[in-house]
């Protein structure tokens, strides 16, 4: 299997180099980190649910996960200061694009119905959000050996300068875009 980075320098620059007309090779978007995210709400009851969370997240990413804590106490959610209320793991470099590689072309094609993703998440700067309902898309994680289903948020971090130029570079990585 060739690398995505690999396909990226082969195939996605140049095309993307052709079709927005950039004078120079250092213009040409690329994915610059993809943030996963996972809240815990229930996480101020249950300390356990962090280290969970963590195992599953580590499983799918190949990286350690790094606890979210809050940063301000909220009353009306029973929430202090520095409670831990999530986790989250920033991919750069080859494990990156390993992951948005199993991503598209692994756990997407094992959700439900799916039709692909939406195509109106870009936040105007040539980002891209997207959710999933639940970690059990993933092969690492066995269906066992979890407590509950949770869901995360995956960002697309990269240096286009439109939402048309990200998405551009996006679907040639292979990002399945609701036609």
């Amino acid at each position: 299997m060739a690398r995505l980075k690999d396909y990226y320098v082969s195939d996605v620059a140049p095309a993307l180099m052709k079709k927005f007309e950039y004078k120079s090779v250092m213009q040409i978007p690329k994915l610059d980190k993809v943030v996963i995210n996972v809240g815990a709400g229930e996480a101020k009851d249950n300390a356990k649910v962090i280290d969970a969370i963590m195992t599953d997240l580590a499983a799918i990413t190949g990286q350690k996960p790094v606890v979210c804590r809050a940063k301000k106490s909220v009353a009306n959610f029973k929430l202090r200061e520095g409670m831990p209320i999530g986790v989250k793991v920033t991919l750069r470099a080859e494990k990156m694009y390993e992951f948005v590689d199993k991503l598209f072309n692994v756990a997407f094609p094992r959700v439900r119905d799916f039709r692909g993703i939406s195509a109106n998440s870009f936040d105007g700067k040539g980002n891209y959000s997207t959710g999933i309902k639940e970690q059990l898309i993933f092969p690492e994680i066995e269906y066992d050996k979890i407590d509950k289903v949770r869901g995360m948020d995956i960002n697309f971090i990269t240096t286009a300068q439109t939402d048309e130029e990200a998405r551009e570079l996006l679907s040639l990585l292979g990002a399945p875009f609701i036609k």
